[in-house]
């Protein structure tokens, strides 16, 4: 082996085992949420909830519009997993989300969102309202 090939060879290890030991180190908690929707052609939504991590309770807000054709209000209960956080404020970010839905009455809801940060929310659970979108919407969680 040249000392060019050892040196491309070592700088790939270490690129490889830095990679791995980042990933290794990222952790997961419990989040639950509770989501008012509301809107007529923008619609916003609020709510609260927390963010379970380590044996530990943290209050979240929650906030945020949703732009496209929106009519009607609902109220979701969500909760679920959030991935690939370090500490806790890692929740802490604008979630986007483009998508299509109707709840008329009691339904069923399902999310899987990701922030900036590298945290991934996959959120299931009961939405209950008279509404119908197709929109893009931004999502705002805050550890408080």
């Amino acid at each position: 082996m040249t000392v060019t090939t050892k040196l491309h060879a070592a700088l790939i290890a270490f690129a490889t085992s830095a990679c791995l030991s980042s990933a290794a180190y990222a952790d997961s908690g419990t989040v639950r949420l509770t989501v008012v929707k509301a809107g007529w052609f923008v619609g916003a939504n609020g709510g609260d909830g927390s963010l379970t991590f380590h044996g530990r309770r943290y209050p979240l807000s929650v906030g945020g519009l949703d732009a496209g054709l929106v009519f009607g209000a609902s109220k979701a209960n969500l909760v679920g997993r959030v991935t690939n956080i370090r500490r806790a404020s890692d929740v802490t970010g604008v979630y986007g989300a483009a998508g299509a839905g109707a709840a008329i009455g009691a339904g069923a809801r399902t999310l899987v969102l990701s922030n900036n940060k590298g945290a991934r929310l996959e959120l299931r659970g009961q939405q209950v309202g008279l509404q119908a979108n197709v929109d893009v919407s931004g999502l705002q969680i805050t550890v408080r």
